[in-house]
């Protein structure tokens, strides 16, 4: 089937692509059109504009992480960011580092942290790209984007190149202006973060402690990370644990025994399950306590 849009290489554009197979908790139906960008930053914005030229709905993803795609899959094309590219240089008297929006987080890290760079140790383990960061103001262990970050280089269907300062971005607590804006009609291309210079085995030794936090805290297995935000003055963990939900499932769907706020794809799940799970936990919460947990995790496709 042909197309109604031209994308550099035709054999990379797939139709008809289950979305499980690039998700982190391997749910999600099909894409009406996949396209997964490997070499450029170029090779992006010609697919993008390709697309928003056809009036077709793009969603770009990166790791796959933080979204729940539908059982019934997503119209339009969905554009995988595989550009991975990262630069460090000097402005302004001191170091800064820039990464494309579809750099592994985890990467970014250790990158920084060869370079005796500090600021981005949090993000050691953090599943997703530099792009749904910034998007999300992702976040762990007490540091996030909005600390680091200090510029956005993106591409708007409706006003071209832009590039956004902190205070445009609108960071607070894992939202941020581009979350909250009601089309999705824009691509991060780049953001540029400012670091500190430290020892690198100092900075090593912060990030093993990371590391080591996540694997005693969190579950292994397939899921979409934390589930819903922390309520002001609480953690979210802690009540559903209080709930006595830890363990509970709906088809292939658990709320993990580790960690009440991750959970787990335990085999033949479905994003129905998922976020029937997701439902009964939100209304478990309020009921006993009359606190409604916001998720983190974004609904994507035909619900």
């Amino acid at each position: 089937m042909n197309a109604p849009f031209r994308v550099p290489h035709p054999e990379r554009l797939l139709h008809h692509e289950p979305m499980a197979r690039y998700t982190a908790a391997r749910l999600g139906g099909p894409a009406e059109w996949l396209y997964v960008a490997k070499e450029s930053t170029e090779e992006l914005i010609a697919v993008t504009d390709s697309a928003w030229a056809s009036s077709l709905p793009v969603r770009i993803l990166g790791g796959g992480a933080n979204i729940l795609v539908s059982d019934n899959g997503v119209r339009g094309i969905v554009l995988i960011n595989d550009v991975a590219q990262i630069e460090f240089g000097h402005w302004h008297g001191g170091i800064n580092v820039s990464a494309t929006g579809g750099t592994s987080l985890t990467i970014l890290a250790r990158k920084c942290a060869a370079q005796g760079l500090s600021g981005m140790e949090w993000a050691v383990s953090v599943p997703g790209t530099v792009g749904g960061a910034v998007v999300n103001n992702a976040g762990a262990h007490g540091g996030d984007m909005a600390q680091t970050v200090r510029g956005v280089a993106l591409l708007d269907d409706w006003r071209g190149p832009q590039y956004l300062t902190p205070d445009e971005l609108a960071y607070d607590y894992r939202t941020s202006a581009l979350k909250t804006r009601r089309d999705r009609r824009f691509l991060v291309l780049m953001a540029t973060f400012a670091l500190t210079p430290d020892d690198p085995a100092a900075i090593q030794r912060r990030m093993d402690e990371f590391i080591a936090h996540r694997k005693r805290t969190q579950p292994p297995g397939a899921s979409l990370g934390s589930i819903f935000k922390n309520p002001p003055g609480d953690y979210a963990g802690r009540l559903i644990e209080a709930a006595g939900l830890k363990g509970l499932k709906i088809g292939g769907a658990q709320v993990s025994p580790v960690h009440g706020n991750f959970f787990i794809n335990t085999g033949g799940c479905t994003a129905s399950d998922y976020y029937a799970l997701v439902r009964q936990v939100q209304e478990t919460v309020y009921t006993q306590t009359s606190i409604r947990l916001e998720m983190e995790v974004e609904l994507v496709g035909e619900w």
